[in-house]
Order: C-alpha cells, then sequence, then structure tokens
C-alpha cells in the first residue's frame, strides 16, 4: 500500500489463515423441527463457545471481532448479532461485534470482510460465521420492498422470489433439464449419507441440547434434514410449487432450514503465534451482480473475478465446494466452466440439497467441508467456495492446502520460529 504523509508508514498485506470452523447441526424449520422452541442467538453461541473449546490455545481475549451475518435482523437475530452473541458466548467485555447481511452469503462475507481487516492489520484474530433460524423468521418476513422496484420496473417481479430465479435459470438454459437436476439431487442426498457413515461430518459438528414446545430435552448431533436412500422416482413425483409444470421441485433445491456456522481466521504469524492450525490459506475473493431474476448464475462471474484477481484459471481448482441453492444453480456453473454433473471434485460430501441451508450460515459450512476435504486429499492445492445470492449476486473464495506440497505459506503444523530456523539452517 503506498504511503501517506509524513506519519504514515508502508503496510504489506498480511497471510490471512482459516484456523477452525465448527456448526450445529441444520434442522428443519417450523415447529416440528428440532430447535423450534431453541432461541436463533443461543445457535450461534454454542459455535463461538465450541470453537474454544476445540483451540484451548486460543486465549478469548486475543480475539478482536466477531462478525456474525443473519439474513433476517430482527427479533432473536437482531440487535447487533455479533456483539451480543460474543456477550452471550462469555468472551471479554473488551471484544467487539457486528452483524452484516448479505443474504445467503452472510457467512461469507462475515469471514471476507474481516479476512480483509486482517491482511490490513487491523486485526490479528477474529471469529466470523452466520446464523439463520428460518422456523422464527421465513424468507422476507417484516421486508418491505419499495414499491419502486415493481412501478419503476428496476427488476423482474420474479426476482423476489428464489424459486421463480431458478425456473428462469432452467428457461435460459434449456439443456438443464427436470431429468437432470433430480439426478443431480439424488448424487447430493447419496454423497452425504456416505460422508456420514465414513465419519467426515461429524467432527465439525458441536451438539445441541433443545426442547421443542411440550417436549422434553433432547441433544441433536447429527443434521435433520437428510433423506438418504431418496431415488429419482421419489423425486420424479413432486410437484412444481414456482410455476405449472416446472422444473424446480422440494427434491431437487435446498430446504428451509435453522442453524449456526462460525469460523477462527487469523494472520499467518498470530495463528503461528498462538499454536493454532492452519487448515487453509485465503488467496482471493469476489463478489458480482447479475439480473436479479436468474440470481443463480451469480456465481459464475464472481468465480471469474476472484481467478483473475488470484492469477489463476478453472484448471488450477482442485476441489468445488457450491453451495446448493437449487440444482440448476450448481449445473450452470458446472456447464459454464465444462465440467460434468457427476465430477469427484465438486461437493465430495454433498450439499444443501441433502444437508440444508440455513441461509446466512452456509458460506462457512462450505468452508469447513473444503478444509477437511484438503486434509484428506494433500494433491490438491486450490480450492473454491461459491455460492449465489439472492437478489442477483454471487460470491467466490479461492483457498489454498496447506498440505500441499508447494504450499505458498507457511507449512501446515510449523510455527514462525521453526520456518525460521529451518531457513537460517
Amino acid at each position: 500500500m503506498s504511503q501517506h504523509g509524513s506519519g504514515a508508514s508502508t503496510r504489506t498485506v498480511r497471510d490471512v489463515v482459516f484456523v477452525d470452523g465448527i456448526r450445529t447441526p441444520f434442522g428443519r424449520a417450523g415447529e416440528k423441527g428440532i430447535y423450534a422452541g431453541t432461541r436463533a442467538d443461543d445457535l450461534i453461541v454454542k459455535c463461538i463457545r465450541g470453537l474454544l473449546r476445540r483451540n484451548p490455545s486460543l486465549p478469548a481475549g486475543r480475539i478482536d471481532e466477531v462478525a456474525i451475518a443473519a439474513t433476517t435482523q430482527t427479533g432473536d437475530q437482531g440487535l447487533t448479532l455479533g456483539r451480543t452473541a460474543a456477550l452471550l458466548a462469555g468472551l471479554p467485555r473488551t471484544v467487539p461485534g457486528f452483524a452484516i447481511d448479505r443474504m445467503c452469503a452472510g457467512a461469507m462475507t462475515a469471514v471476507t470482510t474481516t479476512a480483509g481487516g486482517i491482511g490490513f492489520g487491523a486485526y490479528d484474530v477474529v471469529v466470523a460465521g452466520g446464523v439463520e433460524h428460518m422456523g422464527h423468521h421465513p424468507m422476507g418476513s417484516g421486508a418491505d420492498p419499495n414499491p419502486r422496484f415493481m412501478s419503476e420496473r428496476l427488476v423482474d417481479p420474479a426476482a423476489l422470489n428464489m424459486g421463480n430465479t431458478a425456473e428462469n435459470l432452467h428457461d435460459r438454459f434449456p439443456a438443464i433439464t427436470k431429468e437432470r437436476t433430480d439426478a443431480y439431487a439424488v448424487a447430493s442426498q447419496d454423497k452425504l449419507a456416505a460422508a456420514y457413515q465414513d465419519g467426515r461430518i461429524q467432527p465439525d459438528l458441536v451438539p445441541v441440547a433443545a426442547r421443542r414446545p411440550g417436549e422434553g430435552w433432547t441433544v441433536h448431533s447429527k443434521d435433520e434434514p437428510p433423506r438418504p436412500g431418496t431415488t429419482l422416482a421419489d423425486l420424479a413425483g413432486l410437484r412444481t410449487p414456482f410455476r405449472a409444470h416446472g422444473r424446480v421441485t422440494a427434491g431437487n433445491a435446498a430446504g428451509l432450514n435453522d442453524g449456526a456456522t462460525a469460523a477462527v481466521l487469523a494472520s499467518a504469524d498470530a495463528a503461528a503465534e498462538l499454536g493454532l492450525p492452519v487448515k487453509m490459506r485465503l488467496v482471493s475473493y469476489a463478489y458480482a451482480g447479475v439480473e436479479p431474476e436468474v440470481m443463480g448464475i451469480g456465481p459464475v462471474p464472481a468465480t471469474e473475478k476472484a481467478l483473475k484477481n488470484a492469477g489463476l484459471t478453472i484448471d488450477d481448482i482442485g476441489l468445488f465446494e457450491i453451495n446448493e441453492a437449487f440444482a440448476v444453480q450448481v449445473l450452470s456453473f458446472l456447464d459454464h466452466y465444462g465440467i460434468s454433473d457427476d465430477d469427484p471434485r465438486v461437493n465430495r460430501y454433498g450439499g444443501a440439497i441433502a444437508v440444508g441451508h440455513p441461509l446466512a450460515s452456509s458460506g462457512v459450512r462450505l468452508m469447513i467441508q473444503l478444509a477437511r476435504q484438503f486434509e484428506e486429499d494433500p494433491s490438491v492445492r486450490y480450492g473454491i467456495t461459491t455460492m449465489c445470492v439472492g437478489l442477483g449476486m454471487g460470491g467466490t473464495v479461492i483457498w489454498e492446502n496447506p498440505h500441499h506440497p508447494d504450499y505458498s505459506g507457511t507449512p501446515a503444523g510449523e510455527t514462525a520460529a521453526t520456518a525460521s530456523e529451518g531457513a537460517m539452517a
């Protein structure tokens, strides 16, 4: 960065690393869901406390910021959620916090916003995440869209209904048939079931004790939405609620869910000083806008920008975590880049169609899953987390695997001190 004035010092951008991420099991929204009687802010508190328990070498007082996203910022998701969650989690009162809203990309934006602060030197360690209790706060509840959107035709009316935007994407890309989206959805369920069977999901879940109205307490340690064993025949007869004889159904789209996620990010130097693990290094990120009525195509221009910023191409990416708001949205991304529907680099553990999509929390879920895949597969150097965003946006973050032999940062498990000693030797 350039120097300003006689008293200013030249700053260099610091490496930002993903230390750890955790999430609650995701639940189905509604009075029968596991979190019907649980507050949204208590879900995010569970995640923050879980992170501190998993990382005992991180003093709570070293956390410089808590950024928590929610799409509907009212009730138990309101009141400057990052600050209230920090207080409720027992962090020192000196730890500040704030709330973020970028709809589905809320947690992703919490990560990238605070990462910018780390890179600039304003923070050393942050907690970033998101929560959405769609049972308490259905999508759009309490919102009052300006009438100019319609009266002045600023956006297509379909832009205000996410299901309609998915149907529009089918119109734009007729090669993406309902049969393809149903097949993709079945594969998502199968991959998540296999990941659970292999114990790949459970390590990053924090158990939540919850009580439903009129019932006792139950400890929940697995996701509620998955439907293992789903078949093409099961999906073929589902109704198309957004359009008569349409293609988008409850089976090839994410459901309405409750849940929370949180992550610790740090400068590489701070992580080394505190003995914290390094699970990923942030390479670049980008957000982009598209026509609101086809918001599902948003990950494409966002990824183009992020790749350009990083000096990479799509061929450099070895793993993709793509949020599955709708199967058609994922397939439009894959078709753009010439990637097959069943490419083994894509959503190895399944995605939101199976596990759920509590809006503002999902960005960190993608990162958690990518970090675990990096650990399992050191042959992959770069991975992407990407998602579409309501009202016509996309967001993409590119990460580097610290276990790869050509990792450009301090090798995983190596402190700054030992790295210096090695260099001198």
